[in-house]
């Protein structure tokens, strides 16, 4: 069971630290989707890529959210497809949604986009996943790699993903919403 300080994220967001590095997490905000003592898997949702979803996805093309691109949810299985939706009401499945909580689930990407369509108020397609073994995620918060904080239904779905890292932080209380105006280079301040 992990300690108060390292509860389990499923449904909120990891906000990558200013000390993060590299390509794969700089700067980026990842929506938790699962997250026990075996592991944790999450997209990451501030990574557009060129491609649109069509060149991937025949027909998801018009139902996807605005940016409608593919997005690089991690660097975990990059050749696989997760789609994430929101569903209006509190409760109730299709055969083709499967809901994780409150008002978020993933979407079968081999069922009909016009059955799906109707059902979702949003879809974002992601390109691999974001993963963690047993304790490894835990291991990262405590070294102070990850700020966990809480989601918006909008921030899965953001038209502005550029600009989330940034907003999902200015909203936060006290000192971490300081952490915003970090400069994209420490050197340059």
């Amino acid at each position: 069971m992990p300690s108060e300080e390292t509860a389990y994220t499923t449904g909120r967001l990891l906000v990558a630290t200013p000390a993060v590095e590299g390509d794969a997490f700089r700067r980026s905000v990842i929506l938790m989707l699962h997250h026990d003592d075996d592991g944790a898997q999450g997209v990451v949702l501030n990574q557009p890529l060129d491609a649109v979803v069509d060149a991937v996805l025949p027909g998801w093309q018009a139902v996807a959210t605005a940016p409608q691109r593919l997005f690089r949810g991690g660097p975990v299985a990059t050749d696989s497809a997760i789609g994430l939706v929101t569903v209006p009401g509190e409760t109730g499945e299709t055969p083709a949604i499967h809901r994780l909580f409150r008002r978020i689930g993933v979407v079968d990407l081999d069922a009909p986009p016009v059955l799906v369509a109707p059902e979702i108020a949003g879809l974002r397609i992601f390109a691999g996943y974001a993963g963690w073994s047993g304790g490894q995620l835990e291991g990262e918060i405590r070294r102070g790699d990850w700020f966990v904080v809480d989601a918006e239904p909008r921030d899965a779905f953001t038209d502005r993903p550029d600009q989330l890292w940034v907003g999902v932080l200015v909203r936060q209380r006290g000192s971490l919403a300081l952490v915003a105006s970090f400069p994209d280079d420490p050197s340059m301040n």
